[in-house]
């Protein structure tokens, strides 16, 4: 199994014998997302363009999935899987390479795999995708109906569309982390995300947190969703995020990490991930709005949305890295000194490791 040459489980100390055998549980479409890089601008009708980048990676709801695993979480997935050859690579890419527990999961006989052709450019990105809806599980299968008993689960929250397995997995025990697309609809209503009231946590965007709440400010709106959910975090792009704790009025404000993005694909993500992986490990709030800004940041600073996804590799060598510097840390990164904590010594940290896979062709690539 092809881990991180830093490997840490960050529920270590919480941990119990009774406790479930895996940490999280997320269920959704999985792509194969093919990523070019390198594109000095968008594609111009009419013409060819050529990049200097490419990779290839499972995407959809493997970005969380692979986010989640690779930050130490036993991670299950329920998903259908095509039986062609990208379903094959998506497959053992996420059980093999990433670890993640995939007995909850099916190949379809004669389904083809979603695809997505994802170009980067500008810090924007631009995307292709094509596919069909899986056809519904057969027989009496356990999922979607019963999910497996877990810690935690995440879930993409839709207006109007309860899921049965999100009230299951809340009745027995699970935390549940959400966050909410875009509503085509334009009614932005929270009455209709149903689903919310079993939410521990809620994760909007800053534009979809103002729009729910009606407000024009995302800290009001933070505030705002408090009142209907416990804990609810609200991203704010280059000015990092805020959150409030409704059960106990407290506020926690983190500003984002500039950095150089290359590419933005699944860094929501990886923000929820490093969130659900704090709160699970009992840390303070401002802590794990950083952590979660943290890998959000070195994930962007790649491509693709599950191949960026960073590891404990790659936070040391940043850590270390910062550390390192002449004239000490920069200005406001002190405030990740909780890492120390947490990671191993200087001595013992990897560099951060090239996760693409440049072309589909090679069987050994993963």
């Amino acid at each position: 199994m092809a881990l991180d040459p830093v490997a840490l489980d960050p529920l270590s100390r919480v941990r119990a014998p009774r406790d479930p055998r895996c940490d999280v549980f997320l269920t959704g479409t999985v792509f194969l997302d093919i990523i070019f890089t390198g594109l000095d601008s968008a594609p111009v009708r009419g013409t060819e363009s050529w990049a200097r980048g490419m990779g290839q990676s499972p995407g959809g709801v493997a970005n969380m999935a692979t986010a989640l695993a690779r930050l130490g979480l036993r991670t299950s997935l329920a998903a259908a899987f095509g039986d062609d050859f990208y379903g094959e690579y998506c497959w053992d890419a996420l059980e093999q390479g990433e670890g993640i527990d995939l007995t909850m999961s099916r190949t379809i006989p004669g389904w083809h795999s979603p695809v997505t052709v994802s170009m980067a450019y500008e810090g924007e990105r631009t995307m292709v995708s094509h596919g069909h809806e899986a056809p519904p599980p057969t027989g009496s299968g356990p999922f979607p109906y019963c999910p497996p008993r877990v810690r935690a689960a995440v879930a993409s929250l839709e207006p109007g569309r309860p899921a049965d397995w999100i009230a299951s997995a809340a009745g027995r025990g699970a935390r549940i982390f959400a966050d909410v697309g875009w509503d085509d609809s334009g009614r932005w209503d929270l009455a209709g995300l149903e689903d919310l009231r079993y939410c521990e946590a809620f994760l909007p965007n800053a534009g979809e947190a103002m729009r729910y709440t009606r407000t024009d400010c995302p800290r009001a709106a933070a505030r705002a969703l408090a009142e209907r959910v416990p804990v609810a975090v609200v991203t704010m792009g280059e000015e990092g995020s805020y959150a409030v704790d409704g059960r106990t009025g407290e506020t926690a404000e983190v500003p984002a990490i500039a950095v150089e993005a290359l590419d933005p694909t699944g860094a929501g993500d990886v923000y929820v991930a490093g969130f659900v992986t704090g709160t699970l490990a009992g840390w303070p709030l401002a802590d794990r709005l950083a952590f979660a800004g943290l890998t959000a940041a070195l994930s962007v600073q790649e491509f693709g949305g599950s191949l960026s996804a960073p590891g404990w590799a790659e936070v040391a060598h940043w850590w270390h890295a910062v550390q390192a510097l002449p004239g000490g840390l920069p200005l406001g990164l002190e405030r990740y000194a909780f890492l120390d904590a947490l990671l191993p010594g200087q001595g013992h940290a990897a560099p951060a490791r090239r996760r693409a896979v440049p072309t589909i062709g090679f069987r050994n690539a993963v």
